[in-house]
């Protein structure tokens, strides 16, 4: 079969919700590029149920896409893990071997990466960065922005202890944590990465505009709606560019559907299609 495997051409993304997710809606569009035929959905998965609900699925299936909140749980539920997913600590792509095993990666910070160099020409190389937020997001994308050749990470999080953590399993000098307080102190940035709940939350944001000068890019890991408070503060306060999470998706989604079917996918008409429709 076309994706290299004796098992069905299904695939699904699972979240909690997962109703407004683009994911099968990028996936189908892969496929008709590319020649393949497949099957992609999306269910909707409670955090006490997805483990079953994965299982069940890749039973008979050859893949799944991961999305909040069970990134962790999908690295936990995993046999085999990416050195990505390993040091991240989280995945969002599963896939079933021929041995019945499952094994998990993680695009996301590849993702972000491919999508601010190739698509926002954002130069990381030597690049002074924000990253607010600790969790999960942050975690996933970390690790590619030093790969990248950033000159400083800087980790901002409400809980300060877990920005601590963060920075401290970077094991660089190059990734420090700083208290959320202290922001106003910190000067500009050419790259704050926005990887902190509250937009999804509909909470406001209180950020000093001294964050940014007139080189910074301002990215929110999030699309739609959820993006929107922390890009309207990113354009108040004088960026050059802020850009939500949808190119992010669709170079993540690639790298899913290469390690899947041998072959990546041109994304371009794919996001040129979904930022003409939103």
């Amino acid at each position: 079969m076309a994706h290299g495997t004796a098992l069905p051409a299904r695939y699904a993304v699972f979240g909690h919700p997962v109703s407004h997710s683009l994911s099968p809606a990028i996936h189908r569009l892969f496929g008709e590029q590319c020649g393949i035929a497949l099957e992609y959905t999306a269910i909707d998965a409670a955090a006490e149920s997805f483990a079953d609900a994965v299982h069940r699925f890749l039973a008979g299936a050859h893949g799944a896409n991961v999305t909040l909140p069970h990134k962790a749980a999908a690295f936990a539920l995993a046999d085999e893990r990416s050195a990505a997913a390993s040091r991240a600590g989280s995945a969002n792509v599963l896939t079933r071997l021929p041995n019945g095993r499952l094994a998990a990666h993680n695009t996301d910070g590849a993702g972000l990466v491919r999508d601010l160099v190739e698509r926002q020409r954002c130069a990381l190389a030597g690049a002074r960065v924000l990253l607010l937020g600790a969790g999960g997001a942050a975690r996933g994308v970390a690790w590619d922005l030093l790969d990248a050749g950033v000159q400083e990470l800087t980790i901002a999080n409400r809980t300060a202890d877990t920005a601590a953590a963060l920075a401290g399993s970077l094991g660089v000098t190059r990734g420090r944590a700083r208290y959320w307080q202290d922001l106003a102190e910190l000067g500009g940035f050419d790259l704050i990465v926005h990887a902190t709940s509250a937009g999804m939350l509909g909470q406001q944001l209180e950020l000093p505009r001294s964050l940014v000068g007139p080189r910074t890019v301002g990215y929110d890991l999030s699309y739609g709606a959820g993006a929107q408070g922390f890009l309207d503060w990113a354009r108040s306060a004088g960026a050059r560019a802020a850009c939500d999470g949808l190119g992010m998706l669709v170079e993540q989604a690639a790298d899913a559907f290469a390690l899947w079917h041998g072959r990546r996918p041109d994304t371009g008409p794919v996001y040129a299609r979904l930022r003409t429709a939103a």
